[in-house]
């Protein structure tokens, strides 16, 4: 059961990605919105090494996509303290497996449909599931149902918030900021404007870490990102004024007219 499990796994990704080869894992290189993950090779017994996490490390490092990896503990039972030692958080979640004998028809009043591809239906979905996955853990949130009525056309919260507070910082001192896109499936362009418009950062790391010296060269205040990417970047305000953080949603490729807006104020010391 479980090496069919296993398997499974390892072939879902593939409806929504491009599967690449590095070490003894497979890459999986989204073609969605949302990022994907590595999973070693179902059946290959191999021993998983640091160095072979390293290797995916570096490779999502050059795609710039996530560092994500998914397995099964007791097909691939070395994964977990190759990827500890190598950094990486893990956490193991229970596998659940329903024997056929046991499964039971569900009866329920609650209406199931497909539902069509008119943008204002799609918009609305997205906005029910951008809702869900908000806020961590199980219990109901805190957005309430008004926020999933009305305005579906609703752009992405930074800090919590559809209208964020002002952020002060001061000219001359270096911040290290940190984004976290935990959308459901959206991706969104990141743009920093100073008072004479666009201004310069450093992309510090990916995913939580660290890139090599030669990748964080100072560069356009402009990223893209989608659910489950994290960054670092390094700004250091040359200027007093009013700055801007802005996230930008993407749909279908292109730039949306969905803007949040996050002000930042710069002030002297």
């Amino acid at each position: 059961m479980i090496t069919r499990v296993d398997t499974y796994l390892h072939s879902v990704p593939l409806s929504g990605a491009v599967a690449e080869q590095v070490g003894p894992f497979t890459l999986f290189r989204s073609t969605t919105v949302w990022p994907y993950y590595a999973r070693p090779v179902p059946g290959s017994g191999v021993t998983i090494k640091p160095d072979d996490v390293e290797l995916v490390r570096e490779r999502c490092a050059e795609l710039e996509i996530p560092l994500s990896f998914e397995w099964v503990v007791d097909t691939c039972p070395s994964l977990g303290p190759a990827a500890a030692a190598a950094g990486l958080t893990v956490v193991e979640h229970p596998l659940l497996v329903l024997e056929r004998d046991d499964f039971r028809p569900v009866v329920a009043d609650a209406r199931v449909e497909i539902l069509s591809a008119d943008e204002n239906v799609v918009r609305q979905c997205r906005a029910v599931a951008n809702l869900a996955f908000s806020e961590p853990g199980t219990a109901v949130g805190t957005a309430g149902p008004a926020a999933g009525r009305g305005d579906m056309d609703a752009p992405a919260f930074i800090n919590g918030k559809a209208t964020p507070d002002t952020v002060a910082l001061v000219v001359g001192t270096t911040y290290r900021l940190r984004v976290i896109d935990i959308s459901a499936n959206d991706a969104h362009t990141l743009s920093l404007r100073g008072p004479a418009g666009p201004v310069t950062w450093r992309v510090l790391a990916r995913d939580g870490r660290d890139l090599p010296a030669d990748q964080t060269t100072p560069g356009l205040a402009r990223e893209n990102t989608a659910a489950g990417v994290t960054r670092d970047f390094e700004f250091t305000p040359a200027t007093v004024g009013d700055y801007t953080l802005t996230a930008t949603t993407i749909a279908k490729g292109t730039l949306t007219s969905l803007v949040t807006t996050m002000p930042i104020r710069v002030r002297a010391p």
